[in-house]
């Protein structure tokens, strides 16, 4: 039988047969081999990272243009994922926290060069013009920052010529080790703060919690200021100045829905829903919590929860919709990734939140109508959306701040970031539906990262332990290792100590300082919450542009 189609199948390295098996053999191996424990420690994903290497390694590759294509690509998507999910919540989780994971990484940035320096005086031959260059190479393997490499080696060419060293073989034996110790830096704090996995989970669910002051709080009143008698609900509401939804009064023997022109009387009971901040104020001002009995009423009121799914919706605010006086209705509270929000007036309604809506059964079914309440519009992805704050990403993040410095920018993986924040955050104000399953959100960033770590894998794996293994490679890899573990070692329990940060917060923000998606990817396995993610994007813009600007000026300063 002749198998020469099957040898083809996998020596042909044009073939896109070729092509997508090796990333499937790559991604799956890889996926798998990330499960296995040691220690109790698993790396998941970022073990596909290794797989590329030996694969690249025995001269199972792809053509580098196509690699480095899919690894751009792959880079992108992962990143940009990421920003749509932390976006919401992002700036009000900057704040002051904000300030200090932002001075801490900008700390361990220069914690990092300066180890480089140390290692460069103690074990490298400062006479030779080239030590240092390649020292700058081992940096950037070292913190897993491909565009610095860039930056440094248009640098080099601007200093040196046609004659500028190679630093890529430098940065390629710091860059797996560097990956790992990343990974092995968080897990060693984890031992070194004495950090409990589960207390940190509650820790983050309780500050969730302590920041909801838009939680809504439930009650049964019973009027009982005299001052209030005869008073509307909006003279009421006026008054106090604070945002409350009354959904249903009992007056005299009767239930029924109020709306603002609803009169208050002395022994009326009603159902009222506020943000959990005002309510002791309404109790005050209106009197004390009551049990009541809804029983009589002169319709049925019912109440339902209803989906959001009309795309014509997104971005209005409930003041907008006119629920009591068009509808008949109120609506008390928001569901919004998987928390309650008190509906208050100004609040914008997006596309996948869900409504509590009170009022008559038919006034009901008609707003749910309005709000198109179809789960199989939200099992529809919104793509366009996505590839629309990509393109902005790209072009945002080519802009160079500093003009005559072109490599001084955010390059494909910062902008992408930055813009999927605000769509995240604000698309809802240029009717952009940013809804995503989290499901589908999950799926899209891990595929993203696989082929991420595929392709770098694989184009490091070529040439990986001839270099190591050659000349000083094996010192590379020593002071790289160095480079990246011991700024970690000194910022983590700093950062857990004296600052107090969640220990998921922690990772996340020495993943962006790094800017390493396997680290973050390590980072979110571990934790059920946001944290990681966050705390990422919150370093990840000063952090990329500090390490393209210190990639400059150390070439400029030190190696001319």
């Amino acid at each position: 039988m002749n198998w020469n189609w099957l040898i083809n199948l996998f020596t042909n390295t044009e073939s896109v047969a070729h092509i997508a098996l090796l990333y499937a053999i790559v991604i799956a191996v890889g996926v798998y081999l990330g499960k296995i424990k040691i220690g109790g420690v698993s790396l998941g994903v970022t073990f596909v990272l290794f797989a590329g290497i030996i694969a690249g390694h025995f001269g199972f590759t792809a053509p580098t243009p196509i690699l480095t294509f899919i690894q751009d690509f792959g880079l992108i998507l992962f990143v940009f994922m990421i920003g749509l999910q932390v976006g919401p919540g992002f700036f009000e989780s900057f704040g002051t926290a904000g300030i200090k994971l932002n001075g801490l990484a900008t700390c361990m940035i220069l914690l990092n060069i300066l180890v480089m320096f140390g290692c460069y005086y103690v074990f490298f031959d400062t006479s030779d013009p080239m030590s240092l260059p390649m020292m700058v190479g081992t940096l950037y393997g070292a913190v897993t920052n491909t565009p610095g490499l860039g930056a440094a080696n248009e640098a080099l060419s601007s200093v040196f010529g046609a004659n500028a060293p190679q630093i890529a073989s430098a940065y390629a034996c710091a860059y797996p080790l560097g990956v790992l110790g990343i990974i092995g830096a968080i897990i060693l704090i984890r031992f070194i703060c004495r950090v409990n996995f589960e207390e940190e989970e509650k820790a983050l669910s309780a500050q969730s919690e302590a920041k909801a002051t838009q939680k809504p709080h439930h009650m049964h009143l019973e009027v009982s200021n005299k001052y209030l008698e005869g008073k509307t609900l909006l003279q009421v509401h006026d008054f106090l100045n604070r945002d409350f939804v009354c959904s249903r009064i009992l007056h005299e023997g009767h239930v029924s829905i109020p709306n603002r022109n609803t009169v208050f009387h002395l022994g009326d009971q009603m159902y009222i829903v506020c943000a959990e901040a005002d309510y002791e104020a309404i109790v005050a001002f209106i009197g004390p919590v009551v049990e009541v009995d809804w029983a009589q009423q002169d319709q049925p009121l019912v109440s339902k929860r209803i989906l959001v799914t009309n795309p014509s919706i997104n971005g209005k605010s409930m003041l907008q919709m006119h629920f009591s006086s068009v509808y008949g209705v109120n609506v008390t509270r928001v569901t919004r990734h998987g928390m309650d929000i008190f509906a208050s007036p100004s609040l914008p309604l997006q596309v996948g939140d869900r409504i509590m809506v009170v009022g008559p059964e038919d006034a009901v079914d008609r707003v749910a109508n309005k709000m198109g309440n179809s789960i199989k519009r939200l099992d529809a992805p919104n793509i366009a959306t996505i590839f629309v704050g990509v393109c902005l990403g790209i072009i945002f993040g080519s802009i160079p701040f500093i003009p005559g410095m072109p490599l001084m920018k955010l390059g494909i993986a910062g902008g992408p970031l930055i813009i999927a924040i605000l769509i995240g955050r604000y698309g809802y104000k240029v009717k952009l539906v940013t809804y995503t399953t989290t499901s589908a959100n999950m799926m899209l960033r891990e595929i993203g990262l696989v082929l991420f770590l595929a392709s770098v894998g694989i184009k490091a794996g070529a040439g990986f332990f001839q270099t190591v293994m050659e000349g000083d490679g094996m010192l590379y890899v020593l002071t790289g290792f160095l480079i990246t573990i011991i700024p970690i070692l000194i910022i983590g329990p700093i950062a857990r100590w004296k600052f107090k940060f969640n220990y998921f917060t922690i990772a996340g923000m020495i993943s962006g300082t790094y800017t390493d998606p396997p680290a973050l990817a390590y980072s979110n396995s571990i934790c059920s919450k946001e944290a990681p993610a966050v705390g990422y994007s919150t370093v990840y813009p000063l952090s990329m542009f500090l390490r393209i600007l210190t990639a400059q000026l150390i070439v400029l300063f030190f190696c001319g």
